[in-house]
């Protein structure tokens, strides 16, 4: 069973990934915008990745006899300047999630709460992945400069990536 404060602090941590999922929807549909579909694609794909985080924290606040409470999703911003702003936006944004997840452990041990403790491990890992992958797509943005040949070159790299659900 979930203390009051897991609860609300996982129900927040709910609508934060749902944000997420709107705040890349957002940015797939600018680079749709500029005609970028393989950013736009990388972008659609971290959509459901994070629509899929939400929803394992949704089911894991339900099967603790918890309640899942939605609340309103801010809106996301919609206009960038160019392609590279986006993802440092991207970075930055994993980086601030990978904080609120290791601020969901810090509660989690202060509660002694060993089964959200272990949960929460899954995030853990998966926010390195995050990092990982949006800081090197930024790399490679920020290698290319205004090359319009690197440009076409990272779209048609981005436009290959699926999204895979992770089977636990």
């Amino acid at each position: 069973m979930l203390s009051q404060t897991m609860e609300k602090a996982l129900n927040e941590q709910v609508n934060w990934e749902l944000y997420s999922s709107y705040f890349y929807l957002s940015m797939s549909s600018y680079f749709e915008s500029i005609s970028l579909a393989g950013c736009a694609n990388w972008m659609r794909v971290q959509a459901q990745e994070e629509l899929f985080h939400a929803m394992k924290i949704y089911d894991y606040i339900n099967e603790r006899g918890g309640r899942a409470i939605l609340a309103a999703i801010a809106q996301p911003p919609s206009e960038w300047k160019e392609p590279l702003n986006v993802f440092e936006e991207v970075l930055s944004h994993e980086q601030k999630v990978t904080s609120l997840i290791n601020n969901l452990v810090n509660l989690a041990l202060d509660e002694r709460d060993h089964a959200t403790n272990n949960f929460l491990q899954w995030f853990v890992a998966e926010q390195v992945e995050e990092e990982a992958s949006a800081s090197a797509v930024l790399e490679k943005f920020r290698l290319i400069g205004s090359d319009k040949s690197g440009l076409f070159s990272i779209d048609l790299e981005l436009a290959k990536r699926v999204f895979n659900p992770p089977t636990k």
